[in-house]
């Protein structure tokens, strides 16, 4: 088996590719309308073949329960410090503050794209 994507329903589609290309500087990889049941999906990560993130917008949707069983996205950050920085320059929350984990030494930030999905920032190793 292969882990290929994650999906999430967003609201604001424009936005939202936005937010993933320019600000977490991914790619849209790949993009199709189906105009029967009024959706279109957009792929957005860092390489075609990698693992990606779906986003899924119903067009007579512009609300969504977040609910609370869905924790989080994880990306890998070489410098957490300065994409941190980066993200605010370009207009990203950051909900928070890069620094140590609690009781540990990795360090972490948290992020939120447009729709309020949290997105965790790790320093890899150097």
């Amino acid at each position: 088996m292969q882990f290929l994507h994650t999906m999430i329903r967003v609201t604001d589609l424009k936005q939202s590719i936005e937010f993933y290309t320019k600000v977490l500087g991914m790619k849209v990889l790949d993009h199709s309308e189906n105009s029967e049941y009024r959706y279109t999906l957009v792929f957005v990560g860092y390489e075609e073949g990698g693992t990606s993130i779906e986003l899924t917008y119903n067009w007579d949707t512009n609300n969504y329960d977040m609910g609370n069983a869905f924790g989080h996205l994880a990306l890998g950050v070489q410098d957490i410090y300065a994409a941190c920085d980066n993200i605010k320059a370009l207009g990203g929350n950051v909900t928070r503050e890069a620094g140590p984990v609690k009781g540990g030494t990795t360090h972490i930030a948290f992020i939120t794209d447009p729709d309020g999905y949290q997105i965790e920032l790790i320093q890899l190793s150097k």
